[in-house]
């Protein structure tokens, strides 16, 4: 399983350190969001990670949502049930709910189609600062806190007309943001294509807080920190 080094796993509880999940979001996601990075003030694992996570644990079901209640810090327990039904939470010992999951239809459990699905959707999520909410905070001539960049992932779900396929391919067919004061709401439509046929369609939502007017050059200097950071590594 090609995501082992990226969580430990004891009875049903797993647990991410920082190393691991800054790991995976570099290495996997290719997302250097500083949010990640070991030692950060705001530390949190990777959304994408515990999608991933739940996916190689439960399998890949035609229709699935993932909902973000809260960010996981490193190395917290989180309690993975043996059994699921339709819908389900991922919580720490605690009982506090970091992540809600409903799902329907029929469920894959083949390594090689998960890996896929996986590796395509947190490919797409790692460029989605530089390739889309950075446009799309110019277009609209708002800016997230260059000091302190914190975007959130809010849900993220997909629909498939069929799981006969091993390889996907993913692809972004429309964003919009919506501003309601210093918050903006962005939402994502991509598709998921087998070679050349159409096999589903997903929707990804974010938050953007504190916002304030769009510098240009403010903007270019979050870019190239970014940028900087992943040359860096």
């Amino acid at each position: 399983m090609f995501l082992a080094p990226y969580f430990s796993k004891q009875n049903q509880a797993i647990s991410v350190s920082a190393q691991q999940a800054s790991d995976f979001a570099k290495k996997i996601a290719q997302d250097f969001n500083p949010i990640h990075n070991v030692g950060a003030k705001r530390f949190c694992v990777p959304g994408d990670l515990l999608f991933a996570i739940v996916l190689t644990q439960y399998g890949l079901s035609q229709s699935m949502k993932f909902s973000f209640a809260g960010m996981v810090g490193a190395s917290v327990e989180l309690q993975f049930p043996e059994q699921v039904s339709e819908s389900f939470s991922i919580r720490d010992g605690r009982e506090k709910t970091y992540l809600n999951v409903s799902r329907q239809g029929d469920v894959s459990c083949c390594d090689a189609q998960t890996e896929s699905f996986i590796r395509q959707y947190v490919a797409f999520s790692g460029h989605n600062f530089i390739d889309i909410l950075i446009p799309l905070m110019k277009q609209h001539q708002v800016m997230i806190n260059p000091d302190r960049p914190l975007v959130i992932y809010e849900s993220m779900s997909f629909d498939l007309t069929t799981l006969d396929f091993v390889q996907v391919t993913l692809s972004l067919v429309d964003q919009d943001l919506k501003i309601d004061g210093k918050r903006g709401d962005v939402t994502l439509h991509f598709e998921l294509h087998s070679g050349d046929t159409l096999v589903g369609t997903g929707i990804k939502t974010l938050v953007m807080s504190g916002l304030r007017p769009y510098d240009e050059a403010l903007a270019q200097q979050m870019c190239a920190t970014y940028e900087g950071s992943k040359t860096d590594y």
